[in-house]
């Protein structure tokens, strides 16, 4: 029986030798194409807006000579700066045919996204990449440089006449007040379709844009303000129905606006810490409380409360919008999550300071002056501010000869005291004097946000 096994078992596998070892015909071998050779209809490109949508410029080549279908050729036209070697290309893709053309408006905006100015002349290359349709067999044309000069394209909102652009609204340190501090809320124009600027946002208020300062006639604005995410960035326009809304959280924002495509956009560069302190003084309402502000959110706070006469002049800290964390009286100008209510003396305008560290506190009653080296000061005699309650501003006008400088205090006292270092409109504790230009000026003088004052010269 096991002979009988063993004899099938060697005729199976002698036929399986022999049928593996019969012949089949030749695989087909198909033969590389070429590169294909490009030419154009122009080298020297310069339309004008009234061009825009016509062709301008044709590209053909020769055919690669695959050995398959033209239907299964793809072909990649690449574009980019001269002399880049392709590195920032951009690229079409064409299937089957042997030729392209481009519109001005086409070539236009594909050179303005590799960065270049408007009107004027730059040399371009294009090339063709062919290849079968799953990419393989990619071969490289010869490189055609065109001259292309590009246009300008109407922007999408009118920039300003003015040149100009300013920041104006709650959400901002000088409020609704019209005109707004400079430099502090005023943009810098990078080019003629775009402005931008590093702003103090109070969290959850609004804004808009004004070309002119100190004009309401017209104003940038929003659609809807209602767009979820618009406080991040979106789209603009000119005398639209809602004022734009600002970020959720008080900090420094940069807000970038560009005209050229009708568009916005704000990030957020450093984030403050914030304190809210309600009381009698405002129906003990921790939402609608003003702020004690940290700019580094390090745990030190300071800000600067109007408690008006009435009341118990009573208050607490908070350091959300609601009463889940209190800090009152812990005793000896300290601060407790169990502690009663905070009180100052009497009515006035308080420089709060806190430190939640070490749960320390204190309140300095303020009134604000100017000194200087103009008439009628001389560094010598502080010119007393003027509070107006309605704007929460201080104010007064003085007279000054060319190069003279001025800084505020508080309480005719170098104690404390402010200055612009760097003069870019925002106030430093001991900070550099400020320079003045020679006339009468109104200087007004901004302490509502929260860790952040500013000021204006008119």
């Amino acid at each position: 029986m096991k002979s009988i096994f063993k004899l099938s078992f060697l005729a199976m596998l002698l036929v399986v030798v022999f049928t593996a070892c019969d012949k089949v015909g030749a695989l087909k071998v198909y033969a590389p194409g070429t590169p294909v050779t490009l030419s154009v209809s122009s080298t020297n490109i310069a339309p004008a807006i009234a061009d825009s949508n016509k062709v301008v410029l044709t590209l053909n080549w020769t055919n690669p000579n695959y050995s398959v279908d033209t239907s299964n050729v793809k072909y990649i036209i690449e574009i980019d700066s001269s002399g880049r070697n392709f590195a920032k290309e951009v690229t079409r893709v064409v299937n089957v045919s042997r030729t392209y053309s481009f519109t001005a408006k086409d070539l236009n905006n594909i050179l303005l996204s590799l960065g270049f100015a408007y009107n004027t002349k730059y040399p371009v290359d294009i090339r063709i990449t062919s290849s079968f349709a799953n990419n393989n067999e990619q071969l490289k044309s010869n490189v055609v440089t065109i001259n292309f000069t590009t246009y300008v394209v109407p922007p999408k909102v009118t920039p300003p006449a003015s040149k100009t652009l300013f920041l104006v609204g709650s959400a901002t340190a000088g409020a609704w007040g019209n005109p707004v501090p400079v430099p502090a809320q005023q943009f810098k124009m990078l080019d003629s379709v775009t402005y931008q600027g590093n702003f103090y946002l109070n969290g959850g208020q609004e804004y808009l844009l004004l070309p002119v300062n100190g004009d309401w006639s017209n104003k940038y604005s929003v659609a809807d303000k209602t767009v979820p995410g618009l406080s991040a960035g979106g789209s603009f326009g000119l005398n639209l129905s809602d004022n734009i809304p600002g970020p959720t959280n008080t900090g420094i924002y940069t807000i970038t606006v560009d005209f050229q495509h009708g568009t916005f956009s704000v990030s957020l560069v450093q984030q403050f810490g914030l304190l809210w302190v309600p009381g009698d003084y405002q129906g003990w309402t921790p939402a609608t409380a003003p702020n004690l502000g940290s700019p580094k959110n390090d745990g030190n706070y300071d800000g600067y409360i109007n408690i008006p006469a009435g009341g118990t002049y009573e208050f607490k800290l908070t350091t959300t919008p609601d009463w889940s964390n209190a800090l009152g009286d812990g005793g000896g100008d300290k601060l407790s999550p169990s502690g009663g209510n905070l009180f100052v003396p009497g009515p006035g305008y308080y420089h709060i300071v806190a430190n939640t560290n070490n749960n320390t506190w204190s309140a300095t009653a303020t009134t604000w002056s100017v000194i200087g080296s103009f008439a009628g000061s001389g560094w010598s005699k502080d010119i007393p501010l003027t509070y107006n309650a309605g704007s929460n501003t201080w104010s007064a006008t003085i007279t000054a000869a060319a190069g003279d400088q001025f800084k505020f205090r508080a309480n005719n006292d170098w104690t404390l005291n402010y200055g612009d270092t760097g003069a870019d409109g925002s106030l430093d504790p001991g900070g550099d004097n400020i320079n003045l230009t020679a006339g009468s000026h109104k200087i007004i003088l901004y302490l509502t946000g929260a860790g952040y004052y500013t000021y204006t010269i008119q």
